[in-house]
């Protein structure tokens, strides 16, 4: 959701520097402090050069963290606070990062390889708007009575859950920590937060903001930095009552058994996906849904979990539509991501950069036939980055590995389908179920084709819509529960069922 209400700022390319020159630390009940792991560094992924250092965490911090929480939660100065109160706290939350905008966005870009546009106008302004349509809901959340039999009056109550683990992915690191922050602070709990090693900066420079503003009680917010297994350390903790995972589906099973091996802590899921994207000959502007289709990938560099990654086009339009994909691929500008004319910064790590390639290789030995892109970009100043070219394969058959396994990047796999059941039986036979698109004129097959359809959201006639007040989440192995809206304060809440006899 982008709600951008005002000119884009230019980065703060200058001020990163300078703050980047210290070794950031974590944040536990109201302190900066040194972690006892070792020092971490992150890397510029458009020319590969180090960014900076912080210092990691270990089980013993994970601990620190979660009893300040705990205490600052019994302690009852944030969930007993009053719901005017609390919300205000959220809306200052939200003034501070619109203050700080540009500075969050640079880093952001700097951090994780994302223009700096796409940092600014949708990541930031986000997470501003998040905390500000969470505040809202501080003093709306509504008890209910209970249609119960006899002389009874029987009422649920919406408590605050307790200390909440929090652990954020690489890919969008500010705005979905804030879509787990957000809702758990408006419900009055307390929070050991973890970004990714790759990408934590936005993250630190966010605690500092809080912190310096003073906004919260100390406590209420814990960071921990450091590797993915302090995840497990998180999610295996007896004293953390809920744990939120965003990311990949291997390390979100994982996640699952530390909680059934400790305290069966609710998790909440965001994981990977394979999304399909349908479009049928008589979609009411070709045009338009071939535009919508290539930039719901390409954007962000394709690193986003319900990107329209296999495109389904019927047979009659389908040489078309694979040219027109490739023409738009072979004009994209990859560059630094601070320079305006950039269409696509560099993927988040070498590692991962790696990966993609590698998916590239395994898709032509499998027979795909490459209709743009294929290749690491290391023209010009791109030489040291970590750019891959804008894919577009088509001829694929949706067995293979190319077509099944989320790659995560900028890589489109394109499939004709002749017939309506051919292509729904199709766009099911994956193990996700995040995100699905169909284009279509008839609106009895809209209807048909969307009930059909296995995912946690169906888009028709325009890929990727998104609401705060509409819930998002997957199906399948693309996770368990929803974020946005009042679901993701459902699951920052318990339940009790109170009975009185009158």
């Amino acid at each position: 959701m982008t709600n951008a209400t005002h000119e884009m700022a230019g980065p703060k390319l200058a001020w990163a520097k300078e703050w980047l020159q210290t070794t950031k630390r974590l944040y536990i009940g109201g302190e900066w402090c040194e972690g006892a792991g070792q020092l971490i560094q992150s890397t510029n992924p458009a020319n590969g050069n180090v960014l900076g250092s912080f210092t990691g965490a270990e089980k013993e911090d994970v601990d620190r963290a979660v009893a300040a929480a705990r205490q600052a939660f019994e302690a009852g100065a944030w969930a007993d606070m009053s719901r005017k109160e609390r919300g205000r706290a959220l809306m200052r939350i939200a003034a501070a990062i619109r203050e700080y905008h540009a500075e969050l966005a640079t880093l952001e870009a700097l951090d994780n390889g994302k223009l700096y546009k796409e940092a600014y106008i949708d990541d930031v302004t986000e997470a501003a708007d998040l905390f500000e349509y969470y505040a809202g809901w501080v003093d709306k959340y509504y008890s209910e009575v209970n249609p119960v039999e006899g002389n009874f009056l029987s009422f649920t109550t919406r408590d605050p859950i307790g200390v909440c683990g929090q652990i954020v992915p690489w890919n969008f690191p500010i705005v979905m920590g804030v879509w787990k922050l957000a809702p758990a602070l408006a419900m009055g709990n307390t929070v050991v937060f973890k970004p990714s090693s790759v990408t934590s900066y936005s993250a630190i420079r966010l605690f500092e903001i809080i912190d310096e503003a003073a906004i919260l009680p100390p406590g209420v917010i814990n960071l921990i930095l450091g590797e993915g297994r302090i995840g497990s350390y998180i999610t295996q903790h007896m004293d953390v009552n809920k744990v939120s995972f965003t990311g990949s589906t291997q390390v979100g099973r994982k996640l699952v058994h530390d909680s059934a091996d400790s305290n069966l802590k609710p998790v909440t899921l965001e994981l990977g996906g394979k999304s399909p994207n349908i479009l049928f000959a008589d979609a009411p502007n070709l045009e338009a849904a071939i535009e919508r289709s290539f930039y719901g990938l390409f954007t962000h560099k394709g690193e986003k979990c319900s990107a329209p990654t296999r495109l389904f086009v019927e047979q009659s339009i389908y040489e078309q539509v694979v040219e027109r994909l490739a023409d738009k691929a072979n004009g994209y500008r990859l560059g630094d991501p601070f320079d305006p004319n950039s269409d696509q910064g560099p993927q988040v790590s070498k590692a991962h950069m790696e990966s993609i390639l590698r998916y590239i290789e395994i898709g032509v030995k499998e027979g795909a036939r490459l209709a743009a892109g294929g290749m690491r970009d290391v023209s010009g100043e791109n030489a040291n980055g970590y750019y891959v070219r804008p894919t577009i394969f088509a001829d694929v058959s949706n067995d293979m590995t190319i077509a099944q396994e989320e790659i995560f990047g900028p890589v489109l796999v394109v499939i004709p389908f002749a017939g309506e059941e051919e292509v729904i039986r199709m766009a099911n036979d994956t193990i996700y179920g995040l995100a699905a698109g169909l284009w279509t004129n008839d609106v009895s097959r809209a209807h048909r084709v969307a009930k059909r359809l296995d995912a946690g959201q169906v888009f028709v006639n325009r890929y990727g819509c998104y609401d705060f007040a509409s819930p998002f989440g997957g199906v399948k192995q693309s996770g368990w529960g929803k974020e946005y809206a009042v679901h993701s304060l459902q699951s920052y809440t318990k339940t009790r069922a109170i009975w009185i006899s009158y």
